[in-house]
């Protein structure tokens, strides 16, 4: 039987992949004053950054309930009999440990494995894809775990924030706080290292932002996938996509508006590019 996969709607994997490789995401939540959402499913990208910018309650997210990822074992088991969740940084969200405790409550009989991905957004997608496509070509759960930790170290990605305040409001600030309180105006970089956002540069303007995006894309000697992905800006990153298609096709660029529960912690304005490849 083929190993199935499952993942959380922060991989940002699109759904016409998803549905290609049997990928099953599971929504985080998304709550605007009283009202709660499953990300991307009740509220779109393009209905929540609408919201953002002109509502004055700030939105706040929740992981999955341990019985959403239950009721997706419990289906998935129907036709498997090895299940492996691959899930956003444990140290950004309970939601991997939500995942691991929803193996108790599974009323079918299955093997259910549960890795860290390390990551968030395609970058983590990136590690769900790979694994997706080694299980539909045959390889079996211990396989397709081992592709996976030898994954998770060879996708990275670089963002450029126009604010870290969402970040710091969300708590997920993490090293970058030693961006925070600068005199002079700044364009900050981020990244994740070890599972926690990480400072990984900054500029002082906008386009000089964009430019370390590139460069950080052109110092790879090989990549394998690669996706620039915006929380409400996407005329740049068309424009970014376009500067980078004398290196990657334009056609292989994942583009994608980031998730709503991403676009709580980050904010508008954000540019993202993630890779997988090597330096």
């Amino acid at each position: 039987m083929t190993v199935r996969i499952v993942t959380d709607s922060v991989a940002d994997v699109p759904s016409q992949v998803a549905g290609e490789l049997g990928i099953t995401a599971i929504p985080l939540n998304v709550r605007f004053g009283e009202k709660v959402y499953r990300d991307g499913i009740d509220l779109t990208a393009e209905q929540f950054y609408r919201k953002l910018r002109y509502t004055k309650a700030l939105p706040v997210t929740s992981v999955p309930s341990p019985g959403a990822f239950a009721e997706a074992y419990n289906k998935l088991a129907e036709e498997t009999d090895e299940i492996l969740a691959i899930i956003l940084s444990s140290k950004l969200s309970a939601t991997f440990e939500v995942a691991l405790q929803s193996i108790g409550l599974m009323k079918r009989k299955c093997r259910v494995e549960v890795v860290d991905s390390q990551w968030a957004t395609m970058a983590e997608g990136f590690v769900v894809m790979t694994a997706a496509k080694a299980a539909n070509a045959g390889a079996s759960l211990d396989e397709v775990i081992a592709l996976t930790r030898n994954t998770i170290p060879r996708v990275d990605f670089r963002a450029a924030f126009d604010t870290l305040e969402y970040l710091k409001r969300g708590g997920r600030i993490g090293k970058a706080q030693a961006l925070l309180g600068s005199m002079l105006k700044i364009n900050p970089i981020i990244t994740i290292k070890d599972g926690l956002v990480e400072p990984a540069g900054r500029t002082r303007s906008r386009a000089k932002a964009i430019d370390y995006l590139y460069d950080f894309a052109m110092s790879y000697s090989h990549i394998e996938e690669m996706a620039v992905e915006d929380t409400d800006c996407p005329a740049e990153a068309e424009a970014l996509v376009e500067r980078l298609s004398p290196i990657f096709p334009t056609e292989r660029i994942y583009r994608s508006k980031m998730t709503p529960v991403i676009g709580t912690h980050t904010g508008p304005g954000l540019l993202l590019v993630a890779i997988l490849g090597d330096r």
